[in-house]
């Protein structure tokens, strides 16, 4: 039992502004809306500032009769709605919180719950914004920033109290076991090179949207491969359909399956391929660089239900509206010139959130998301209104999307099982480590001119003298001095690497139009190097503080949950000002991209 204290999103950012108006949150309880950063991070960060409890909600602003028509009207969330969901620390490391780093089999050594380094230590709670209406309306203390305003019908206050909140929360810590259903349909010519395809199957209450639309789709797929089997065809590649469980306490039927079998699919997988939940829209394609083209080439050949023209004509559409818009960042404009150029579209980075993240994070093993949004998207997320009439009158009425779904991801698998070489291309990949570095050296001169800027105005004392005498204020501590890092290792495997990576494409290219006149040993020995590729961008320290994840250009956010950080490891350092570590990391990435390079040469060797 304690004082409330309105948080906004609970995010680093927010507690900076916290700080602003003299507001400690130790020894209270927060409360802290949905959304601008994962769930699980609102009640991490309240626990490090000294809070004894935390409430989230969602903000009809956010995710309510702001946005449109509330359920039944429409598709958002209604004033009764309750987000559930997971906020183990997922950053630090996904599956059973009891085994991290291995699979969680009967007999395995377990950690005590004290010990368990990803179970939260103070109680959180989910509730409506009916539920959170009166709590936030008790509060006083100053106004809350604009920004800080949602759209329920009070002026939101920060607090503390004077409004006290009791918090109790049970839970239960009995071990139950969970069930994945793996399927395998054997390769006819390399039964040891194997394309993994999954989505989860358990949900939050119904789960028509997530997973089930995604698991559809899954099902469906799985059945034409076996119809195509009676009729006597085999894939060349081996293929395992997986349908998880455990997904939403924290990735457990993936990350337990992915671990126990580690060694096994560190030598043979070639793909991980996953879907989550669908709606309808534009296809978003999220994963390892080096299967860009592929994945082009298959949206290419797909018709969109609604319009008639490709699925990556409609999406080159919208990406060029976007950058057309008067709010468009630099971004979206250089998207927009992508896509009126008839240039592959490049992928996102893959952050976490799903079952995709043992494969390529822990494994380093080339994985895909994918899947459809932007126009079915509603209020229904984790809750009891995720069910089947909303998702066919909202998410994707005709499912038309769901058979969509099943073509892209389809159609990905059999190019892949199928092809004569396997076919990744690594120009995207050094184009896109060439932007993320890019990014990291302005993010470092821009840092750097703002608290050189911060340092003058507390010189001049402005912050005081700009802010109401009548209310509580607290000017910025000094910033610190952000030295000049040392990226030219970085640039040196950067430029290493493209020439590797355009070496590789063209002489694969000229060997594609030849017909891969390769023999068996040869053309088993390029498949073999380039299965191993992605874990070549692992290292095996991973990141600072997080071992679990290994790999070195992408990985979620310790700070953003789900969102993707790309060269993480200097990335996370220069944002925390973190300057030993960030130029250690350095110096290892551009190892592990030399090594990279090394690696690829010895493929373009084989090719020709």
């Amino acid at each position: 039992t304690a004082e409330l204290v309105y948080v906004n999103y609970g995010m680093p950012d927010d507690y900076k502004e916290l700080e602003r108006h003299g507001v400690d949150v130790k020894g209270r309880i927060v409360i802290a809306r949905y959304g601008n950063g994962w769930r699980g991070l609102k009640p991490k960060l309240a626990y490090q500032h000294g809070a004894l409890g935390c409430i989230i909600y969602s903000d009809p602003r956010d995710d309510g009769y702001f946005q449109g028509d509330v359920y039944p009207a429409g598709p958002y969330r209604s004033d009764a709605g309750v987000q559930r969901g997971s906020v183990a620390d997922m950053p630090i490391h996904p599956g059973d919180p009891l085994t991290p780093g291995y699979g969680s089999t009967p007999g395995a050594k377990r950690l005590a719950l004290k010990d368990a380094e990803t179970l939260m230590k103070i109680p959180v709670l989910p509730i409506s914004y009916a539920d959170a209406l009166p709590f936030l309306k008790a509060l006083t203390g100053q106004v809350a920033p604009e920004g800080w305003r949602g759209a329920l019908p009070i002026t939101y206050h920060i607090g503390p109290g004077p409004a006290k909140a009791h918090l109790k929360v049970l839970s239960n810590w009995d071990r139950k076991d969970i069930y994945d259903v793996v399927a395998v349909l054997k390769g006819s010519e390399h039964p040891d090179e194997w394309i993994v395809r999954g989505n989860h199957h358990d949900g939050w209450v119904f789960g028509a949207a997530d997973p089930l639309s995604g698991n559809v789709a899954l099902l469906a797929e799985a059945k034409a491969l076996g119809a195509l089997a009676k009729q006597g065809w085999r894939p060349k590649r081996t293929l395992v359909y997986a349908s998880w469980d455990g997904e939403e306490p924290g990735l457990l039927g993936s990350t337990e399956w992915a671990e126990t079998h580690a060694e096994e699919l560190q030598k043979k997988a070639v793909l991980y391929l996953n879907t989550d939940n669908n709606s309808r829209g534009f296809l978003f394609q999220v994963g390892s660089h080096v299967l860009q083209t592929t994945v082009n080439q298959v949206g290419n050949g797909i018709a969109d239900p609604q319009t008639g023209v490709s699925l990556m004509a409609r999406e080159r559409a919208a990406l060029r509206v976007a950058g057309f818009s008067r709010n468009a960042s630099p971004d979206d404009v250089q998207l927009a010139e992508t896509a009126a150029s008839g240039r592959d579209l490049p992928l996102d980075a893959l952050g976490s959130g799903s079952d995709y993240t043992s494969f390529i994070d822990h494994l380093g093993i080339a994985a895909l998301d994918l899947g459809f949004s932007g126009e079915g998207d509603g209020g229904d997320y984790h809750s009891l209104y995720d069910s089947f009439d909303h998702y066919s009158r909202f998410g994707d009425p005709g499912f038309k999307y769901g058979v969509a779904l099943s073509k892209a991801a389809g159609h990905t698998v059999l190019r892949i099982a199928d092809a004569d070489v396997l076919p990744y291309s690594f120009g995207p990949l050094a184009d896109a480590v060439g932007q993320y570095l890019g990014q990291l050296q302005k993010m470092t001169a821009n840092l750097r001119e703002r608290n050189d800027q911060q340092d003058k105005l507390l010189d001049a004392k402005v912050f005081t003298l700009a802010a109401d005498p009548a209310l509580t204020y607290v000017p910025p501590a000094a910033a610190q001095l952000v030295p000049y890092l040392n990226f030219a290792p970085l640039d040196n495997a950067v430029v290493k690497l493209k020439a590797s990576a355009a070496a590789y494409d063209a002489a694969f290219a000229a060997a594609q139009a030849a017909g891969f006149k390769l023999d068996t040993g040869k053309r088993a020995a390029l498949d073999k190097q380039l299965q191993g590729m992605e874990q070549d961008l692992l290292y095996s320290g991973g990141l600072p503080g997080r071992p679990w994840f290994k790999h070195m250009l992408y990985a979620p956010g310790l700070y953003t949950g789900y969102g993707a950080k790309t060269l993480p490891g200097v990335r996370e350092a220069i944002d925390q000002q973190q300057w030993d570590t960030a130029g250690e990391y350095v110096g290892i990435v551009a190892g592990v991209l030399n090594k990279y390079s090394a690696e690829l040469d010895k493929a373009t060797a084989l090719l020709k």
